[in-house]
């Protein structure tokens, strides 16, 4: 190709970024569980943000990094409450950066699915006892996640309290130079589970009508938004639960136009999580129509989920279905397949991508 959509330049807000083909939050559950390091990323994240960043990504997401300590998915996530925290991912952000990748970070809070065993091959799954180190989950309202503890509903001033820790956190990874931000609404964590009608059942101001539903994502968006003027804000949306009478395709292309006029400048197009579905159709692209849809509501979005070769990535920039692409499972595989799907593309810039130190490996 002369010049593949995939390897051309994205604009999100003010910030330049080398290509379209981006390595999406992957968590790890890798961190200190506990002690004075808790949720500080380490030597392992180090080591694999620093290979997708030298891998020719144009944008390195960091995985899941909770708000608070009860946010996180399980005691090895990632967090960003607290200064050494902050530092180390100051230490970190220059590393992914070096070969020419952005790096975003993903702010989340787990809601009714944090306090669980992080499931490593082997390991336990599920809920853990509070008389093992889990604590008691929050959510919306009282109904659990299937097979997980009961959570406790949030008070309203609780939900402010949330809105503050996103604030805080998105102000830390300004501090550590995070080129970006991401709000994880997505997947059955907190947000998303206020987002829903199947999770949210709360007669407040954050329940009842899907304003009212949305109302704590958008305050969060807000809240970034007035303090940092520049900072690209990016949400991760679940477009679809896949049951019926939950959080929709629709109600999620509402809530991408009520997102851009609350100052977020992109939307990465997932799917499921705060359910147990009935069957999910899962294929090549499976969700990419998903992607197509929310671009309806004004933001540019990216598309995720099986895709897994250049050329099926390309088309789906090509026919206008999607503006960014995120290969996860793929990069784990192979940190430098960003280089590897530029090479087979013939993009202008390819050899650019490569590391010096790597330039007698084939690519091609």
């Amino acid at each position: 190709m002369a010049d593949p959509l995939l390897f051309q330049p994205f604009m999100l807000r003010q910030l330049e970024i080398r290509n379209r083909l981006w390595a999406p939050p992957m968590c790890q559950y890798s961190a200190d569980a506990d002690g004075p390091l808790i949720g500080a990323p380490n030597d392992w994240h180090l080591q694999h943000l620093g290979a997708l960043g030298r891998g020719g990504a144009g944008l390195v997401v960091v995985e899941a990094t909770s708000v608070t300590p009860e946010g996180r998915i399980s005691p090895q996530d990632l967090g960003l409450w607290n200064d050494t925290q902050e530092a180390a991912f100051a230490r970190l952000v220059p590393l992914v950066r070096a070969h020419g990748a952005r790096v975003a970070i993903q702010l989340a809070h787990a809601g009714r699915k944090a306090s669980t065993y992080r499931g490593f091959p082997g390991e336990d799954r599920g809920s853990i006892e509070l008389s093992h180190g889990g604590w008691q989950t929050v959510a919306p309202s009282a109904p659990a996640f299937p097979g997980l503890a009961d959570p406790r509903p949030l008070a309203t001033e609780e939900v402010y309290q949330v809105i503050d820790s996103f604030a805080a956190a998105a102000d830390r990874a300004v501090r550590a130079g995070f080129d970006a931000v991401e709000i994880h609404a997505a997947h059955g964590y907190l947000i998303h589970e206020f987002l829903s009608p199947l999770s949210n059942e709360r007669e407040d101001e954050f329940g009842g009508s899907a304003e009212n539903r949305a109302r704590l994502l958008r305050e969060i968006v807000r809240r970034i938004r007035a303090t940092h003027s520049d900072l690209p804000i990016m949400v991760r949306v679940s477009g679809d639960e896949w049951v019926e009478g939950g959080f929709d395709v629709q109600a999620a292309t509402t809530l991408v136009s009520w997102l851009k006029s609350d100052g977020a400048d992109f939307v990465d197009a997932s799917s499921g999580g705060n359910t147990m579905p009935t069957k999910i159709k899962v294929g090549p692209s499976y969700q990419v129509w998903i992607a197509e849809r929310l671009r309806r509501g004004g933001l540019p979005v990216g598309a995720v989920g099986l895709i897994t070769s250049s050329a099926q990535a390309e088309g789906i920039l090509a026919s206008g279905q999607a503006d960014v692409i995120s290969v996860g499972r793929p990069l784990l595989a192979n940190p430098h397949l960003p280089i590897t799907w530029a090479h087979e593309l013939r993009a202008p810039h390819a050899d650019e991508l490569v590391p010096a130190q790597y330039h007698r490996a084939r690519f091609a």
